[in-house]
């Protein structure tokens, strides 16, 4: 099978500020040590596949004292050239969500208050033309009613139950407009058996691959960029048609973020 590649227009952030200061997830531990030089080598590298592959990228300005601005996904959800502005569960990411609803407004976007708690494309994740919206650990249900009326997109509600799969997109990758991979056990059986019904051929992830946040991937079509530890779901893709691009975020997941964390896609 031949898959098609289509061009993206990405929003990153330097990881100018990155440390793990506080404990939000079970991933981060402020006691262990951080390599701020190596998240920025490791960024940079994320960022480059982005660019050879022909992509659009651009930053917003990392402000000091928001250690986890660089997760980008969390900063916004962009569609149609609308976008939904972020709420964030914690009080020590609030102040990234007026960072990235300025960052839009400035650059002309149609910018839509949050009234809701979401967290962006971590929560919301588009799939053709679907709306797959998590919650349980952080997007509240509420603010899926929320994103359908301001995207017009029908949104399917998927509840999360493993705390270290606490969005969506770190227990779901959307690889095309029809095929998604995900592991049915970071889901509620109700969503797990939404997401046979919705996907019949996903690509299911062993818990070996998603413990290294493989499915927090980013595909254009084609090219799926991922944790490169995350070698069996490499694989399983690769069998699919798909083209894999590990890249080695390590320092980055300290804090619980692979891949899709840093990369929110402005979709106009």
């Amino acid at each position: 099978m031949t898959m098609d590649a289509t061009s993206r227009r990405y929003l990153m952030c330097r990881p100018t500020y990155f440390a793990v200061e506080y404990a939000i997830n079970p991933w981060m531990d402020p006691s262990a040590p951080v390599d701020a030089g190596l998240a920025m080598r490791q960024w940079d590298a994320l960022r480059g596949i982005y660019l050879d592959l022909g992509h659009t990228v651009e930053e917003i300005d990392p402000l000091p004292g928001l250690p986890d601005m660089v997760f980008a996904a969390n900063g916004a959800t962009v569609v149609d050239g609308r976008v939904l502005a972020v709420e964030f569960r914690d009080p020590q990411r609030a102040d990234e969500a007026p960072a990235y609803a300025h960052w839009f407004e400035r650059a002309g976007f149609e910018v839509h208050e949050a009234k809701h708690v979401n967290e962006g494309e971590g929560d919301l994740l588009l799939a053709g033309d679907l709306l797959l919206a998590g919650t349980g650990f952080r997007t509240t249900a509420a603010a899926h009613d929320r994103a359908q009326e301001i995207f017009g997109r029908p949104t399917v509600t998927l509840q999360l139950v493993d705390p270290r799969f606490y969005h969506l997109d770190t227990a779901l990758c959307v690889l095309d407009e029809d095929t998604v991979a995900y592991l049915p056990d970071a889901f509620s059986p109700g969503s797990r058996a939404a997401l046979r019904r919705l996907f019949p051929d996903a690509v299911l992830a062993s818990a070996e691959d998603a413990a290294v946040l493989g499915l927090n991937a980013v595909s254009d079509g084609r090219h799926v960029v991922l944790p490169a530890q995350a070698t069996g779901l490499a694989a399983a893709l690769r069998d699919r048609g798909y083209d894999t691009i590990g890249v080695d975020l390590s320092e980055l997941r300290k804090a619980g973020g692979g891949p899709k964390c840093c990369t929110l896609e402005v979709r106009s």
